[in-house]
């Protein structure tokens, strides 16, 4: 076979990686001699690299060609070592050498994971055929080109592809999740994107199987060997700095033979950071470890617990949103223990976990050298259980909502750590709120510490920047932050001016633009997502997907006053992510009942069908509000209740006329998808000029030019928690599922709202605001309350559970009559016993204890927050009966909670009181009711004869005696009108009889013995 000579800015470009510590991107397009060349650019690295021959990573789909089992290939590998040097051999045959000689780390794609935190390979080759490339996600790139360590190769070879722009119209694995019965054409708009920002990549080269460069790699038309500048040790200056600090720490304990385990300056220095504030001892100490992926945050506190535990302290608690994120912390101790002389088995034992999902990771530590010590996991929202603790650590606090991050804090040492930009899951809140309060609590503190020592918390925030993997300034970490949009803290900027709610305006963002990686569109997608970033506790890549190519996700924005006449982008003040859901048939909801599984997608629809066994509502069109992220510098101003607004106002059609509605839906231009693929088949791959597309719409379209879909309602799913939920109610939405399961990291209970749109397909009787949703939301109250006194309820926030039952946190009545027709059935478990209503009465008397009538506060508590007592209470009162009735909690909990001393049992007798005189008194109206009725007319005949003073004048008798005749001397004997007939009795007077003691009380005292 004839060899070819390489293109020396291959070489060079390896070269040149190697040197400098970075990595080396290559996209390999071919059909047959694709996989050939993995040989040569394996065997290039080898010669470039100093060290012993570069490991390899395989990933693969369901196709490796090539048994998986490292024995097998070993004993295959022996005797064909030798024939790999044979310059003269078949490239097929090398090819398959090269596989079955080197002994190859094999991964599965969904298990890439695993091998992240395990290795640190030098060259990883990412294996895809046609239809491997399919299963690629944005996590899985990221996870994988993250493994490669600095001077390694990324490899992503594309089998059996003719051209680059059939990326565009390839159907992804992940888009079977994204279609649903009413959405089902997916586009690849993130496939266009990642092609399109190879070109913007300094260290990606795009080949063919000849290894010949592509044009989309024209930015590497001329480069050139690189100098690197080291010492004689041939040693970096950052290596320099970080020999120069193990030199000077060495003989310190426990700080040295920690620190001679790091990699970089920045982690030794987080170490011993992190040293000083335990050996401090103060227990006021919070040490913050912020850093990208990568960095070595989580060995860096693996080292300070070991640490810790040197020190002498006994509980250690580590939380993180799943005890797999504390794989490489746990890693981390055990080697700080074999650095500090522990010995497992001897001085600790290390206890894991038995969920097989979880892969048997540690759990908890116990060690026994010194006395008794203990590293225990803990999750998130289990800071009950942090009474007796020392030191706690919070790994990947970001993934972590920040309410139970703040409820974590208490009187020890906290360290966390967090990454502010990665694929496990970010968010920057934790920055942007919990770091800046927490460094405005120190400077008070340093200020008054003459005053009151106690008065606050030291706080120290540690950025590493170094990487462990690479050395700064890696042209691939920054190609694949653009991508992913992972590197973003700098992109939101800052709000200029604060318009009025009523000013602002909502546009629909065409996402054809906005993916399709012109200047302005990047901008503004990295602007978007930044707010999405800082508005939510858990992002991921994969959203960027599932923002790009899902059929039915949508995306709106609010912004101020535009002014057409500057060039820049307007501020973004409010996000909105929708999904359209609904359109499902009857069958297909009837089938779903009967089998007692829902479909994945169309979450609101399928958790109504399923929540009230309601077949219709699938059929109904709707939108479920997926994320609102507000700017935030503009929280809290009234933007996103203004956003909500519009969008409610756009659908009920308020800003779309009619008659231009049918004109703008048969003038969509054609997708240009198409029309890119098919002139792309007349060019070959050489030949094939990949760039922006131009013919494009305008990336924002007011609501006024845009056609409206019909819907139905509008919904909502989020963790419940009291902020979110007020929020929503505002903005009308009414309850109608919560999840009895809480989330295993935040304890958030799931709940989904609806808000019903004006429509003329649903006929709702009544002015309720709520339409045709009131009966439902009715029905879902009654079951909240039922379901409170249950162990997943009863210890939910007071003020939480009053919001849910109803919209005010007060239930106010005016003063209403007992009704004149009294229902059994409403007040049955109250009077279907005489003795209730006895019991009641004694505890109001104050004849009884409370807890003859705990078993009829349920029934009451019940029937007050149903609104069938309608009784005026106060907010501490009605809270007061929520707990103890409904949460059957007692008062002790409710004096905790609501933070009342010695008032809870008084509120409460007044609450029963209230209760009493109004059942009282229908029970006093139903008894009259079972009275027989006289008549009118004939009371008034017979009371008028009874009273005539004529007719009464015969009972007047004339005493003798003189007190009855100074009574009658007004009258002359004669009974005045209206006066009183006195009758004298024939009875005789009875003496009052006298006792010893009050006789002689009457003695006077010279005469008593």
């Amino acid at each position: 076979m004839v060899r070819k000579k390489i293109d020396e800015r291959i070489r060079t470009l390896i070269e040149n990686g190697v040197k400098t510590r970075h990595r080396s991107f290559f996209l390999i397009i071919g059909d047959e001699n694709a996989h050939n060349q993995i040989v040569n650019l394996h065997d290039i690295l080898s010669r470039s690299v100093k060290k012993s021959k570069p490991k390899v990573l395989w990933c693969y789909k369901d196709q490796l060609q090539l048994t998986s089992h490292k024995a097998k290939r070993g004993k295959r590998a022996k005797p064909i070592k030798k024939l790999m040097s044979n310059p003269g051999m078949d490239p097929e045959k090398s090819v398959s050498l090269f596989r079955f000689g080197y002994l190859l780390p094999i991964a599965f794609h969904i298990k890439s994971k695993l091998y992240c935190s395990r290795y640190v390979l030098i060259c990883i080759v990412l294996y895809f055929f046609h239809q491997d490339f399919e299963a690629l996600t944005p996590n899985l790139l990221a996870r994988t080109i993250e493994t490669v360590e600095g001077g390694g190769l990324v490899i992503l070879l594309l089998h059996s592809l003719k051209m680059l722009t059939s990326l565009y119209t390839m159907v992804m694995d992940v888009h079977e999740r994204f279609r649903t019965e009413s959405h089902s054409l997916a586009t690849g708009r993130f496939n266009e994107r990642f092609l399109l920002s190879l070109a913007s990549c300094g260290s990606c080269m795009v080949i063919d199987d000849e290894l010949n460069i592509l044009p989309i790699s024209s930015h590497m038309k001329s480069i050139t060997p690189v100098q690197v500048q080291e010492d004689s040790e041939g040693l970096l200056e950052a290596e320099r700095d970080l020999k120069a600090l193990k030199e000077q720490l060495k003989d310190d304990f426990p700080v040295g033979p920690l620190i001679n385990k790091c990699c970089t300056s920045d982690q030794g220095k987080a170490v011993i950071t992190c040293l000083d504030a335990i050996l401090d001892k103060t227990l006021r100490n919070t040490v913050a470890l912020i850093a990208g992926r990568g960095r070595g945050k989580s060995a860096a506190l693996g080292f300070a617990v070991a640490g810790a535990v040197a020190a002498g302290y006994s509980n250690i608690y580590v939380t993180a949103p799943s005890p797999e994120n504390l794989k490489t912390l746990f890693e981390f101790v055990e080697l700080g223990f074999g650095m500090l002389e522990y010995k497992e088995h001897l001085d600790y034992d290390i206890v894991r976990s038995s969920n097989p999902e979880l892969r048997k990771v540690a759990i908890r530590i116990n060690i026994y050298k010194q006395h008794r010590q203990t590293i225990q996991y803990i999750q998130p929202h289990e800071h009950e259980k942090l009474s007796q603790v020392e030191l706690l650590v919070i790994d990947e606090a970001a993934a972590i909502p920040l309410p139970v991050v703040k409820s974590l804090f208490g009187p020890y040492v906290v360290f966390l750590s967090s990454t502010v930009n990665g694929y496990e899951g970010t968010g920057r809140s934790l920055s942007l709120k919990l770091l800046q309060q927490l460094k405005e609590q120190s400077v008070a503190s340093t200020k008054t510490k003459d005053a009151n020592p106690n008065s606050g918390r030291s706080f120290r925030q540690i950025d590493l920047t170094e990487s462990i993997r690479y050395a700064p300034g890696d042209l691939v970490e920054s190609w694949l932050n653009n991508l992913l949009c992972l590197d973003i803290v700098n992109s939101v900027p800052i709000v200029n001016r604060s318009p009025l709610p009523s000013e602002c305006n909502l546009y629909y963002v065409n996402r054809d633009t906005l993916f399709s990686y012109h200047k302005d569109s990047e901008l503004f997608l990295q602007r978007m997502m930044a707010l999405y970033v800082a508005s939510h506790y858990k992002n991921s890549p994969n959203d960027l997907q599932l923002l790009a190519d899902a059929p039915a996700h949508h995306l709106f924005v609010l912004l101020g006053p535009v002014d057409e006449s500057s060039n820049k982008l307007p501020d973004i003040l409010c996000v909105i992510q929708i999904c359209f859901e609904g359109k499902i048939s009857k069958d297909s909801a009837l089938n779903s009942l009967r089998a007692g599984h829902q479909p994945s997608g169309d979450q609101i629809p399928w958790k109504f069908c399923q929540q009230f066994q309601d077949e219709d509502f699938p059929s109904l069109s709707g939108a479920r509000i997926v994320r609102i992220a507000t700017h935030p510098d503009a929280m809290k101003l009234g933007y996103g209740s203004t956003a909500i607004k519009l969008l409610a106002r756009y659908f009920e059609g308020e800003f779309t006329n009619l008659s231009d509605e049918a004109v703008v839906q048969n003038d969509r231009p054609e997708p240009s998808f198409v029309r890119i693929t098919e002139a792309a088949e007349k060019a070959s791959l050489r030949e094939e000029n990949i760039k922006p597309r131009s013919d494009l719409p305008a990336l924002l379209e007011p609501l006024s030019k845009r056609p409206h879909e019909k819907l139905h309602y509008l919904g909502v799913s989020f963790g419940l928690t009291l902020d979110l939920f007020r929020f929503w109610r505002r903005c009308k939405f009414a309850p109608f599922y919560l999840c009895q399961i809480p989330n295993p990291v935040t304890g958030e209970h799931t709940c989904m709202m609806l808000k019903p749109l004006h429509t003329d397909d649903i006929e709702v009787t009544g002015s309720d605001e709520l339409g045709f949703v009131a009966p439902f939301y009715q029905a879902f109250r009654s079951s909240v309350a039922r379901r409170l006194c249950s162990p997943r309820f009863n210890t939910m926030e007071y003020k939480l559970a009053v919001s849910i039952l109803d919209s005010d946190p007060k239930l106010s009545f005016t003063d209403v009559d007992p009704p004149s027709t009294i229902s059994h059935d409403i007040y049955g478990d109250i009077f279907k016993s005489s003795i209730n209503m006895k019991r009641l009465k004694a505890y109001v008397n104050q004849q009884a204890d409370y807890h003859l009538i705990s078993d009829l506060t349920h029934s009451l508590a019940y029937l007050y927050f149903e609104k069938k007592l309608p009784v005026s209470l106060s907010c501490v009162q009605t809270s007061i009966l929520l707990c103890m009735g409904l949460q059957n909690q007692d008062a002790s909990y409710v004096e905790r909670v609501m933070k009342l001393e010695k008032q809870v049992m008084s509120q409460f007798f007044k609450v029963m009181n209230k209760f009493h005189k109004y059942l009282d008194s229908i029970s006093t109206k139903e008894f009259n009711s079972t009275l027989p009725q006289v008549k009118e007319d004939d009371f008034k005949a017979s009371s008028d004869n009874v009273l005539n003073s004529e007719f009464s004048q015969r009972y007047a008798i004339a005493d003798k005696d003189v007190e009855f005749a100074s009574a009658l001397q007004n009258g002359d004997g004669n009974i005045p009108p209206g006066g009183v007939i006195s009758v004298e009795s024939s009875k005789t007077k009875v003496k009052k009889i006298v006792t010893r003691k009050e006789a002689m009380m009457e003695v006077p005292p010279n005469l008593q013995r």
